[in-house]
């Protein structure tokens, strides 16, 4: 297969220290990579597609380095167009706060390569060091944290980790017989609130969560606070920043958010239908920029309900 899309931008991968059966960084990329296949990696070697952090080129029998960073760029037959834009809410020195829309992923993955918030905006402002402080999944739109200085960007990933930043989200969900009986009948106030702490874990297949038995290690605070119809509006603060979190959460509480392709049913791969996005948004952000002090209150635009 001819390879037509190369990622503007390289990718890197850390060569892991306990690995002692590999002895060239080729016979690496192949193992790690399989699904790539031996042939693709020696082609891309073959091409100067693949080099150390300096730039200097490796071969098809440069040695392993266990700890080193191998660059490569990501190559794909032809890649899909995400026909949303993306827009610059905020920006400094030292930080983008950045709305990212429906379908384009934060960086590449999959069959994305350039299109990804990462390079547009790197276009956008001609800037090679935008690089996303936490994660967004693709199929959410919001308000994203970038950073600018890499010398500075622990700091911010330092705000999650101290929980440091406050996250608000947006969502709509079918909701369940009862409640719209209720509604119906004057006997159900809003907002209503649930408070869901449980444990989750990855599910099948892997790359889906699923909650468990056992102690807790996730937390939303969610509150139901207009219907309409059959649909629900919901406002979702995650405490805790598991994978698919809000999703999972949500499909707890017997109401999973609507046009969700993984819960509860995953349905089968194939193109985004853009009519019907995933009713997420990551619609507000707050915290206190570690570098120059600015309290950032950051929203973008919310569902139409």
């Amino acid at each position: 297969m001819t390879l037509t899309v190369r990622a503007a931008q390289p990718s890197y991968v850390v060569l892991p220290r306990d690995i002692t059966d590999k002895p060239t960084v080729f016979a690496f990329l192949t193992t790690h990579f399989a699904r790539i296949g031996e042939e693709v990696w020696r082609q891309r070697i073959l091409d100067g597609k693949v080099h150390w952090r300096d730039g200097s080129l490796i071969a098809l029998d440069t040695a392993y380095r266990p700890m080193a960073r191998v660059y490569y760029y990501r190559e794909v037959p032809i890649e899909t167009k995400v026909p949303f834009e993306e827009h610059i809410l905020f920006q400094d020195d030292n930080v983008i706060l950045a709305y990212k829309p429906h379908f384009l992923p934060v960086t590449p993955s999959g069959n994305y390569v350039n299109e990804c918030l990462v390079h547009r905006l790197r276009l956008r402002t001609g800037i090679d060091t935008i690089a996303p402080a936490h994660r967004l999944d693709r199929e959410t739109a919001g308000v994203i944290l970038m950073t600018i200085q890499p010398e500075t960007r622990h700091l911010y990933h330092q705000l999650f980790v101290d929980d440091a930043i406050r996250k608000d989200y947006q969502a709509i969900a079918k909701l369940p017989p009862e409640i719209i009986e209720q509604y119906q009948k004057g006997c159900l106030t809003l907002p209503q609130h649930w408070t869901v702490k449980n444990r989750m874990q990855p599910g099948e297949p892997s790359f889906t969560m699923q909650v468990v038995e056992g102690e807790a290690n996730s937390h939303s605070e969610i509150s139901l606070v207009a219907i309409k119809d059959d649909l629900g509006l919901f406002h979702l603060s995650p405490i805790t920043g598991k994978t698919h979190q809000l999703r999972v959460h949500m499909l707890s509480l017997g109401m999973p958010l609507l046009n969700d392709r993984f819960y509860p049913n995953l349905l089968p791969k194939g193109p985004d239908n853009i009519a019907t996005p995933l009713k997420l948004m990551a619609q507000r952000l707050r915290f206190i920029d570690p570098v120059s002090g600015i309290r950032h209150d950051i929203q973008c635009s919310g569902f139409e309900f």
